[in-house]
């Protein structure tokens, strides 16, 4: 399985670095390009691509727009919500320019999903839910506290920033877990987005997803979960004041085929930055031809001080590129 897991990293390792095409045209040859990486991930035991069809050329677009036309939504839920209960075309839902301040859930049978941005500095969702919120005479915990949730398959956002715009909470503060975004389905993409937040950023928690050229940012744990990913040409950025952690993968067996992969990534910010936490007795993560910056603490890697972890876990570095302190 671990072989699996590097084979993936190569696989992109070797391909054409993808462009962001801006005619139509362009954008269906890269979602050919994302239909190919799913028709390989699925030979890796996986039967829910064999569901899946050529589903890139859209049946129905839609806009969205901070001033609504005629014709447009003026948030992105209300376009969601506009859809059929079952969705099993491609929809593309083009998202203007501008701030939307709104908590977005796609609901599981709404497959199918585009969302094209104008640029990750330019459309922005944010919600500054946090884990300890009570709603309903409950917390939302940190499932919940997602500003964005995606639970349906064959999901694509490019050009895209999610926030969840929660204060960097002190250190050993309890219940402060922000997601900016969780992404709770299978065969996924997300193509220059961004991601801010500070403790668990970005809940990668299960299915296939791909990572390309995104921007990701946050203090502890910011990128969590039990997803089978791969991030390629990401920037990864800690805003932590003491201690932080970029991982916590939560693979729980040896038969579990889940694992972060990130390849040709760039590693910055702030604090001292463990590369990962050992969430699952299993836990698994690579990081290949990735540059760190002297943040990263020598030791590497934490195990939470148990000592199944040291046995189990798979933390993986590969040709490396480090500043000198």
């Amino acid at each position: 399985m671990v072989l699996k897991l590097l084979f993936l990293m190569l696989l992109f390792l070797n391909a054409n670095s993808l462009s962001m095409p801006e005619t139509f045209n362009g954008f269906l040859v890269h979602e050919e390009d994302y239909l190919k990486w799913l028709k390989h991930m699925g030979s890796f035991k996986h039967s829910l691509f064999q569901k899946a069809k050529n589903k890139f050329k859209p049946c129905l677009t839609m806009k969205v727009s901070s001033k609504p036309r005629s014709g447009e939504f003026p948030t992105l839920q209300k376009a969601i919500n506009s859809l059929p209960v079952i969705n099993n075309c491609r929809v593309v839902i083009s998202i203007s320019a501008g701030t939307y301040r709104e908590k977005v859930e796609i609901p599981a049978t709404m497959a199918y999903i585009t969302l094209q941005g104008a640029g990750a500095d330019k459309t922005i969702i944010e919600w500054g839910d946090t884990a300890d919120r009570v709603e309903n005479g409950r917390q939302l915990g940190t499932f919940g506290s997602a500003t964005f949730a995606v639970n349906s398959p064959y999901f694509i956002a490019k050009d895209i920033t999610f926030k969840n715009k929660a204060p960097l909470p002190p250190s050993g503060a309890l219940g402060k877990q922000a997601v900016a975004l969780r992404i709770s389905a299978d065969t996924a993409a997300f193509i220059s987005c961004k991601f801010i937040g500070a403790q668990d950023t970005l809940y990668d928690h299960i299915g296939r997803h791909y990572f390309k050229k995104c921007y990701i940012e946050g203090s502890v744990d910011f990128i969590f979960g039990n997803g089978l990913s791969l991030y390629e040409d990401c920037h990864l950025h800690a805003v932590t004041t003491s201690f932080g952690a970029l991982t916590a993968q939560k693979r729980q067996s040896f038969l579990e085929e889940t694992g972060f992969s990130f390849v040709n990534c760039r590693i910055t910010g702030s604090g001292a930055l463990y590369l990962g936490r050992a969430w699952g007795n299993f836990s698994r993560v690579v990081f290949a031809y990735t540059y760190m910056d002297k943040i990263i603490t020598p030791r590497g890697w934490y195990d939470w001080g148990r000592q199944e972890q040291r046995d189990d876990c798979i933390f993986w570095p590969v040709q490396v590129l480090r500043t000198r302190s």
